[in-house]
């Protein structure tokens, strides 16, 4: 009985987010509300509230969801066992780009990430979530970096605030870009040649070296 009910839970969990994607997807965050997303699921505000303490919770479990099949990649670039971090780190990213021109919830989440993500005021903790999600990414950046450098896969001298930043902001505007103009170019066709050529600058841009 006990673990129906776990079964249960979990599935009115799936449900629930489920429904919020399509919901946020369609309206956007901040105009969506927590009623809607009820009505959608099949389920009642206060089965939301017992899974969800806010819609920004929501939100964060929507990217964790999508993240999850990474994470092994990624700590596989940031373990100090690993003898080819780069190689991890260059697999992760290839990862990212294909999985937002091909699958379709992956690039659907994205989509409400990037351009449906509105910090109104009475959002306010959305904006703060999203800050902390991303200082974390770019601080999980900086250690595959410098695990690289230790196996002598990238220059002693790099800056690895600097270039941590510039990996950062390359798979951010990448997968902007490829969202809000999708005919531009083909993002899975083009993923590995993407990815190469920042960690070409990673190991040869004068620019990334400390002073």
């Amino acid at each position: 009985m006990v673990r129906r009910t776990k079964e249960e839970a979990q599935e009115t969990r799936h449900q629930i987010l489920c429904a919020a994607e399509l919901c946020f997807y369609r309206k956007g965050i901040s105009r969506t509300s927590l009623a809607e997303i009820a009505t959608a699921a099949g389920v009642t505000r206060g089965a939301i509230y017992w899974h969800f303490q806010d819609k920004s919770e929501l939100v964060g479990s929507l990217l964790k969801h999508i993240s999850l099949p990474l994470e092994p990649l990624g700590e596989a670039s940031r373990n100090p066992s690993e003898p080819d971090p780069l190689g991890r780190m260059r697999d992760l990213l290839i990862k990212i780009f294909q999985r937002a021109a091909t699958d379709t919830q992956v690039r659907r989440v994205s989509e409400i990430l990037f351009h449906k993500c509105e910090y109104t005021e009475d959002l306010g903790n959305l904006r703060q979530w999203m800050q902390a999600f991303r200082r974390e990414y770019e601080h999980n950046i900086e250690l595959s970096l410098r695990n690289a450098i230790a196996k002598g896969q990238l220059p002693d001298d790099l800056n690895l605030t600097v270039a941590s930043r510039c990996v950062h902001a390359f798979i951010t505007g990448i997968l902007d870009q490829c969202l809000l103009v999708p005919d531009g170019m083909d993002l899975n066709a083009h993923a590995e040649m993407l990815v190469d050529g920042i960690l070409d600058m990673l190991r040869l841009s004068p620019a990334l070296r400390r002073a």
